[in-house]
C-alpha cells in the first residue's frame, strides 16, 4: 500500500519532532510517539500555516482533523450562551482536535492562532490509510494522542473541582 506522498519528497517534520521533544507538559506526545515513527507519519500529514487571529477549528465543525503544532501558539475558546470561556493556550509540540478525532462528534471549542503558527494536519482519510499500511505507527499515534486527551480531561476535572 502506498502513502499519500509516496511519489513526492517526504515532508520535513524535523521542526515538529524537535518541538515535541521540548514539550514537557504532563502527558505529552513524546512518551508514545518516538521520533523514528515520524518518518512514517510525515507521509500522511500536510503542513499548514496560520497567521495570528486566524481560525483553525470552528466550534461545531464536524471535520475530525488532528493538528500537531510545530511552532507558535494556539488559543482554545468555548462559546457559551453566557459568553466566551477561555480554555487554554497550547504551545509547540502539542496537538489539538483530538476530542472530535476519537468521538466523531462536532468540535466542542474553537481554536485560533494566538501567534503565527505552523501545524501539521492529519485527516481521517489519511489516518485510515496509515492504519492499513503501518498499524504499529497508527497505534502509537493513537496512544500518544489518547494520553494527551486523558491528561487534559483530568486537568479539567481538577480545575472544575477548585471552582
Amino acid at each position: 500500500m502506498t502513502s499519500p506522498t509516496s511519489n513526492a519528497q517526504q515532508p520535513d517534520v524535523s521542526g515538529l519532532i524537535a518541538a515535541i521533544a521540548r514539550n514537557i507538559e504532563p502527558g505529552g506526545l513524546a512518551k508514545h510517539l518516538e521520533p523514528f515513527r515520524w518518518a512514517v507519519l510525515a507521509d500522511y500529514m500536510q503542513p499548514l500555516t496560520r497567521k495570528r487571529g486566524e481560525l483553525l477549528i470552528g466550534q461545531g465543525d464536524t471535520d475530525r482533523k488532528l493538528y500537531f503544532l510545530e511552532s507558535g501558539d494556539l488559543k482554545v475558546d468555548m462559546h457559551t450562551p453566557k459568553g466566551i470561556i477561555h480554555l487554554a493556550i497550547v504551545g509547540p509540540g502539542s496537538v489539538v482536535g483530538e476530542g472530535s478525532f476519537f468521538s466523531h462528534l462536532a468540535r466542542s471549542a474553537a481554536v485560533s492562532a494566538y501567534s503565527d503558527c505552523k501545524v501539521w494536519v492529519l485527516t481521517p482519510a489519511n489516518f485510515d490509510q496509515l492504519s492499513h499500511a503501518n498499524a504499529h505507527v497508527a497505534l502509537a499515534m493513537c496512544m500518544a494522542v489518547g494520553t494527551v486527551l486523558a491528561t487534559r480531561m483530568l486537568d479539567m476535572s481538577h480545575r472544575l473541582a477548585v471552582i
